[in-house]
């Protein structure tokens, strides 16, 4: 199975990370050399986006989680900008519906998995079951769990049905990367602030934001066990994500790096198709009408 490549951001497998311990700002920043590592990784994607494709035996699935104005819509645009839309797929997993809400939690992300030789985005997963649902457990009475569910255990049950299921995934070829987008209050403050103050910006802006922002200490509580399902093979890095471009130049890097572990190679032609092969060539070659 896949191994995460390390990282200073890498969240630990042993559940020893602590939310109140990591960065959300990062050291001494250039954004000119971030702006330079962003265009060398997204160059490296792209040629390794078109091998994945080919190849057509692993796939790829990057999770993304974050507070509001985190900047995971921009991360993505970003870090994903000049691949081949034909080989990505990107879904947004907001309030479920009354279809979703018929099927167990993980139906809905299951069903949009990325194929073989794919790359799949999660723009919010299957882990707003373990933040959000947590933090508002009364949304619970909409998803008509058994009657003998026991609700003083749901949520370790849950990171363990999670852990199961990532598993299964990696070992059946899907690469999965998270990233949370650790982003500090006072920078969602401003971010929410720039978001009102400006025109073109205001669509952005829920009512429901400034409510949510209550309940910060919750969301970090649930955060933190959530990013304990940290396992090489599905790994966690808590990236800074109060400056962006340091932010998107350190996903695009640790997702590059990522790929570049993989065993991806061109498909080579059976003896057979070579042979048709060879035929064709001689004939386009020789036969300029045909």
């Amino acid at each position: 199975m896949f191994e995460a490549p390390g990282s200073k951001y890498l969240v630990p497998y042993d559940g020893s990370f602590e939310v109140a311990k990591s960065r959300t700002s990062p050291p001494k920043i250039d954004h000119k050399k971030c702006a330079k590592r962003l265009r060398k990784a997204r160059r490296r994607l792209d040629k390794m986006q078109q091998v994945l494709y080919a190849d057509n035996r692993l796939s790829v699935l990057l999770v993304f989680q974050a507070m509001d104005a985190a900047g995971k819509d921009s991360t993505i645009r970003a870090v994903m900008q000049g691949i081949n839309p034909a080989g990505c797929q990107v879904f947004s997993f907001k309030k479920p519906s009354s279809l979703e809400l018929d099927h167990d939690y993980l139906w809905r992300t299951a069903a949009r998995m990325p194929e073989r030789g794919r790359i799949g985005i999660f723009n919010r997963s299957y882990y707003e079951e373990i933040l959000v649902v947590r933090v508002h457990p009364k949304l619970l009475e909409y998803q008509r769990l058994p009657r003998d569910t026991n609700y003083e255990t749901i949520w370790d049950e849950r990171l363990e049905s999670i852990l199961d299921h990532e598993k299964h995934l990696a070992r059946n070829g899907t690469v999965i990367l998270k990233f949370w987008l650790n982003v500090s209050r006072e920078e969602q403050r401003n971010r929410f602030l720039a978001r009102i103050n400006k025109d073109h910006k205001q669509w952005k802006y829920e009512p429901q934001d400034y409510a949510e922002r209550q309940h910060w200490d919750k969301y970090m509580q649930a955060y933190e066990a959530a990013l304990a399902t940290s396992r090489p093979w599905a790994p966690w890095y808590a990236i800074p994500a109060d400056d962006k471009p340091y932010m998107r130049a350190t996903v695009a890097r640790l997702f590059s790096q990522a790929m570049q572990t993989l065993d991806l190679r061109y498909p080579v032609p059976s003896e057979e198709k070579m042979a048709k092969i060879r035929k064709a060539k001689v004939l386009l070659e020789t036969n300029h009408q045909q």
